[in-house]
Parts: C-alpha cells; sequence; structure tokens
C-alpha cells in the first residue's frame, strides 16, 4: 500500500474519531456492556497513549535509531496505571486529535524514509518501520469498529425499542 495514502488515511481518521465521539454525554462514555470491557472513555484514553508511545514514538525510533532497543510500553497496564477512568473525555480527546496532527506533521515532512528499517522487539522478532505504519492504520480502525460497536450496544441498552429494523449486527 501506498504509504502516502496511509498517511492521509490517518489524518481521515482523526476527523472520523472526532466525529464519532465530539460532544458524547458523559452517561455514554461511561457506559460498559459488561465490567470488563472498555468504555469510549477508556478506548479514547487508549489512543492518546499509543498515538504518543506506541506507533508514533516506535515508528521514530525504528526509522531512526533500529538497533537500539525499542522503548517499552504497557497498553494493557496503563489502563488501570493510568487510571484512564478518571480522566477528562473531552480534554483527552482534544489531546488525542492535537497529536494526531502533530503525527500527520512528523510523517508529512519525512524525505525518502528508510521503511525497510528493521528493529528487533524482544517477543516478536523483527519489526520494519514499514510494519509500524501500517499498523497504525490498522490500529485505527480496529478502535474505529470498537467505538461503532460501544454506540450501538448502548442504544441497544438505552432505546427499549428494537433495532431489528437496522438490520443484522
Amino acid at each position: 500500500m501506498n504509504h502516502t495514502e496511509i498517511i492521509k488515511d490517518l489524518l481521515k481518521n482523526e476527523g472520523v474519531f472526532r466525529n464519532l465521539l465530539q460532544g458524547t454525554p458523559k452517561e455514554q462514555y461511561l457506559w460498559k456492556p459488561e465490567p470488563s470491557s472498555w468504555c469510549l472513555l477508556e478506548v479514547i484514553c487508549h489512543l492518546y497513549d499509543e498515538e504518543r508511545e506506541d506507533f508514533r514514538a516506535r515508528l521514530k525510533h525504528t526509522l531512526k535509531t533500529p538497533d537500539l532497543p525499542l522503548p517499552q510500553i504497557n497498553p494493557k497496564e496503563w489502563v488501570s496505571e493510568r487510571k484512564y477512568i478518571e480522566q477528562d473525555f473531552d480534554e483527552t480527546l482534544l489531546n488525542f486529535q492535537n497529536e494526531r496532527l502533530q503525527s500527520i506533521g512528523w510523517l508529512s515532512d519525512l524525505q525518502s524514509p528508510p521503511w525497510e528499517n528493521v528493529c528487533l522487539h524482544p517477543k516478536i522478532g523483527p519489526l520494519s518501520a514499514e510494519m509500524f505504519l501500517v499498523n497504525w492504520l490498522g490500529h485505527d480502525y480496529l478502535h474505529i469498529r470498537q467505538i461503532t460497536r460501544l454506540k450501538y450496544a448502548f442504544l441497544k441498552a438505552n432505546s427499549k425499542i428494537n433495532l431489528d429494523y437496522a438490520g443484522e449486527w
């Protein structure tokens, strides 16, 4: 896939996330279909942290210093360690949007980046810069799906209206 198109899609997805989440009422962004699920607040906190500390940082690392160890991350633990559930939803969404725009600016300014550069992940093995870029976009799509499912489940649970007419989920 064309790197420029991936970067354009990452930019488009900033708008998708904004439009899906902006103005969401507290009752909805804290709602969980089950206790072990993430709510919308936890999803946007995750996206904000991943934007800065995973995809952009690790791609930059692989492009510039692939022989050094990858920066450590622990996204599953961040949910509780960073108290995602206590964060401000609107502020976190805005912070994510700003970080995404910084990422797009950085990506757009790259001149003939060495996409073939490879770093060594301690558990997974060799990972290329191109792999980080493509997976960044894939990560967006996974969370767009997750957000849409949460919004649908919230509607179904709170509307008291049968949603069969809308179609099969």
